[in-house]
């Protein structure tokens, strides 16, 4: 992402040369991005200074070293900043008693917005997050998808072309997840940027379209899928298997080459592989599953967990 310069500034998100200091606590440090539409996860265990680096793209933080410009606009002009900036925090903090339709006309107002402006805003709103029918009702009363979807109603109700979102799928049941990466897939389809905090690999694989990866406070993986895993070939992957012959594919897996670890589930129902190729173990576990008759219940890799994958990019595992 840093390298595409060539794009014009007014078309996507510059961060150059950014550092945040609380003090003598660092938040983010020598931090140079350039990030273009689409969806982009930052993923990172707490600390890494993913929290920072989204209240600097805000404005909500000013950088301690710096500068910071969202299609072409600074935070230092909250005014024509925010025309293009929805924000949804990770938290749920509503004011009281109101209901979904009044929390993003009463935002939109504030705005700067008429009054039939707002309302229809409003409407156009409820309708992405398909809360039409529950508008009237108060927030109070709402599901955890409901309130996420409203917090992501109110985000868009303005019509931004930036949507940071702070770890919007916490908390959500399968369903309601789907819904929502839907829509995310829906907005960058149409050319917006979707910038979203995450801590867990598989989301961030399914949602993404390049990934920011930090700790302590730097980047320290940038760019599309595809080039992170590049970045990631000789990581072993772990997969844990649950079927009902688990000692026989455990036996024919231990021979494969790539195969650097088989261990026992404790209730002797399953296994856990460690393999450094993971296209050639797919294509061997189908092969044996159909050749010996396994009857496999799941399969899933089992370090889905952001922090396997930074041991192995900032060199801790040796």
């Amino acid at each position: 992402m840093s390298s595409s310069t060539t794009r014009r500034t007014d078309e996507v998100i510059v961060c150059h040369d950014i550092s945040k200091f609380y003090g003598d606590v660092l938040g983010i440090n020598n931090v140079d991005l350039t990030i273009p539409k689409g969806i982009t996860s930052l993923v990172g265990p707490n600390g890494s200074g993913k929290s920072t680096l989204m209240n600097l793209l805000t404005g909500l933080l000013q950088p301690s070293r710096g500068s910071i410009t969202v299609l072409g606009e600074s935070p230092r002009h909250p005014e024509r900043f925010f025309q293009n900036v929805g924000y949804c925090t990770q938290f749920d903090s509503f004011p009281r008693g109101l209901t979904g339709r009044q929390f993003i006309a009463g935002y939109l107002r504030v705005h700067g917005l008429s009054g039939r402006d707002a309302r229809s805003l409003t409407v156009a709103a409820l309708e992405q997050v398909r809360l039409v029918e529950a508008a009237d009702r108060k927030i109070a009363g709402y599901s955890k998808g409901m309130r996420q979807r409203i917090k992501l109603a109110q985000a868009i109700a303005h019509r931004p072309q930036v949507l940071i979102l702070d770890e919007p799928l916490n908390g959500l049941d399968p369903l309601a997840r789907a819904d929502i990466i839907a829509l995310f897939r829906s907005w960058a389809d149409k050319g917006m940027h979707v910038i979203i905090s995450s801590h867990i690999l598989h989301e961030v694989d399914l949602l993404s379209d390049q990934v920011i990866m930090l700790n302590e406070g730097y980047v320290v993986a940038e760019g599309e899928i595809p080039q992170v895993r590049r970045e990631m070939k000789k990581h072993p992957l772990k997969v844990t298997i649950r079927c009902n012959k688990p000692a026989e594919l455990a036996e024919h897996l231990i021979r494969q080459d790539h195969v650097v670890e088989v261990r026992m589930h404790a209730d002797r129902a399953g296994i856990l592989i460690s393999t450094e190729d993971a296209d050639g173990f797919y294509l061997f576990l189908n092969q044996v599953v159909v050749d010996c008759g396994i009857e496999v219940e799941h399969v899933a890799p089992a370090d889905e967990d952001v922090s396997a994958v930074y041991e192995y990019l900032i060199g801790k595992d040796g």
